[in-house]
Parts: structure tokens; sequence; C-alpha cells
């Protein structure tokens, strides 16, 4: 017997290596574009999950920056209360409410008529009560 070459065609049964490759290829493109296509579609899935947890995560946070801002305006609420406020003012800076009239009234000044002296009002204990300068 006489050995030949592999890829020409012999008196046997010989296949060439040429043709097989011509018949495995389509196949082989075939196989090589699903494995493309799958491998696609797990990164997309995997993307769009991702996403998910992600915003999971951002909807759980604005939930408790919500919950953390209705507590502070709470909070902001009680501590603005006129009571809390006028209890603070007693009890520790010890103040307390005026016993006389509450507003003074100054005379009107007439336009035109200048002053340069420093305007005040006092009440009838003599205490200085506005103090406007001109």
């Amino acid at each position: 017997m006489s050995r030949g070459n592999p890829t020409s065609r012999g008196s046997g049964s010989g296949v060439s290596v040429g043709r097989v490759l011509m018949h495995l290829l389509p196949a082989v493109f075939l196989f090589a574009l699903f494995a493309g296509v799958g491998i696609l579609h797990v990164a997309s899935r995997v993307l769009v999950v991702d996403m998910g947890y992600r915003l999971s995560k951002a909807e759980a946070e604005e939930r408790a920056l919500i919950r953390e801002n209705d507590r502070l305006k709470l909070e902001l609420a009680t501590l603005k209360n006129p009571a809390r406020l006028e209890k603070l003012a007693r009890e520790k800076l010890g103040m307390s409410m005026p016993a006389g009239p509450v507003v003074i009234a100054l005379p009107a000044e007439k336009p035109g008529n200048k002053r340069n002296a420093r305007v005040e009002a006092r009440d009838a204990r003599g205490v200085r009560v506005a103090d406007r300068g001109h």
C-alpha cells in the first residue's frame, strides 16, 4: 500500500479534511451564534437582577429617610410648642410677663420735620422702652 496525501482522494473510501471542515463549518458557526446569544441573555439578566437589588435598596433608604424626616418634623413641632417655650422662659431664664401696658405709642413725626436728636420713650417708671436715632 502506498501512502499518499491525506487530503487527496485515493482509490478507497478516504474522506478529505477539507470536505469535513466544510460540512462542520455551518454547525460550528451555528453553535457559536447560540453560545453568543446565550451569553448575552445571561449577562442582561444579571444586569436586570443587579438593578433590581439597587432599586430595592434605594427604596428602603427612601423609606428610612421619610421616617427620619417625619420624626424630625414632630420633634421640631414639639420644640416650637408655645407652652414649652413659655415654661423654659419662666423656669430656666427667669422671665415673666410684663406687668404694665405692653405697647407704648410714640408721637408721630411730621414729614419734612427732621430732628437730629435721639428720640426715647419712657414708661411711668422711667425705663427706656424705645430708642430711635435720626
